[in-house]
């Protein structure tokens, strides 16, 4: 009986991963450029575009005015079809430079992100699009072109970006559309000044005490969950300026400014804790699906 008893329950587990196979493949949606644009192969590429974007609907805390871009994503849905036609892979001849590549895959994804969200906009988290576990709806299940090729947010990050160029400040300047995110820049990423705007990224994280705080007190650092989850990208980055074996708080000291980096000299043994990621979404508007819901409710009363 025993026995039977678990056969059975292999089976209905067995049934049940199917069943969430198939909700997940069923799931999927695609963020398709406007059909309406006709992408034409340039004769170099240009982010200008995006850059147009940031500068008009990204504030100075990273913030975007998503309801206003919703109904102005002209220079947006441009620059999509733009990136969704032509990357480093399909036109090498166009990103000749290992900067020239970087700045491609950063500026598309944050493109990427910002036109998913509109998709499925209003929304109050990412991790309302979709299969909300584990924020899989929106990171995983969105099949996104990008470069010629059908991806996911989630590739684009890990198995390109990550990947190709082990580069541990891409962390501080790729944007997830959430409140702990790195700030969204106000500009695109360009190739000529790419070394100076990632530590500028750099240096911004680590200054805000939201993603390093130090409590002498309690002997505790507090830490972005983002050097938790990359803490590999950070400890084993081969840069001169890190000591052998080098900690988080080595890395975090690199882009701080000389108080703070004296301070963590103080905390070299203190211990570490990571912050709860702030999943909400980096509008300039919050609040705004609540206040959609409520007035809908009001109508049918």
């Amino acid at each position: 009986m025993l026995r039977g008893s678990r056969t059975i329950t292999g089976m209905r587990l067995a049934q049940l991963g199917m069943f969430a196979i198939t909700a997940a493949i069923a799931a999927c949606t695609s963020v398709r450029p406007d059909p309406r644009i006709v992408v034409d192969t340039p004769a170099s590429f240009s982010h200008d575009l995006l850059d147009r974007v940031l500068v008009e609907f990204v504030d100075d805390q990273g913030r975007v005015d998503y309801r206003r871009l919703a109904d102005q994503r002209g220079d947006l849905d441009r620059y999509f079809a733009l990136v969704a036609a032509i990357g480093p892979d399909n036109h090498p001849e166009l990103f000749p430079t290992r900067e020239q590549r970087l700045a491609y895959w950063m500026n598309a994804y944050n493109a990427a992100v910002i036109t998913a969200v509109l998709e499925s906009y209003p929304i109050e988290s990412v991790g309302d699009v979709g299969l909300p576990t584990m924020k899989a709806g929106f990171f995983l299940l969105q099949r996104i072109p990008i470069g010629g090729k059908t991806t996911n947010l989630y590739e684009l990050e890990n198995s390109v970006i990550r990947d190709r160029f082990h580069e541990p400040r891409i962390h501080f300047a790729i944007n997830c559309a959430s409140a702990s995110c790195p700030k969204l820049p106000r500009h695109a990423f360009d190739a000529n000044r790419l070394e100076a705007q990632l530590d500028e990224a750099a240096r911004l994280f680590v200054s805000e005490p939201r993603n390093v705080r130090i409590d002498h007190d309690a002997r505790t650092v507090h830490l972005s969950a983002i050097f938790d989850w990359y803490e590999s990208d950070f400890v084993e980055w081969p840069a001169d300026r890190l000591p052998d074996s080098p900690t988080l708080l080595d890395y975090v000291s690199l882009h701080a400014a000389q108080p703070l980096r004296d301070q963590l000299r103080r905390a070299a043994d203190y211990d570490i804790e990571f912050n709860r990621y702030d999943w909400s979404l980096n509008d300039q508007q919050p609040g705004r699906v609540r206040s959609l819901a409520v007035r809908s409710v009001e109508k049918v009363g």
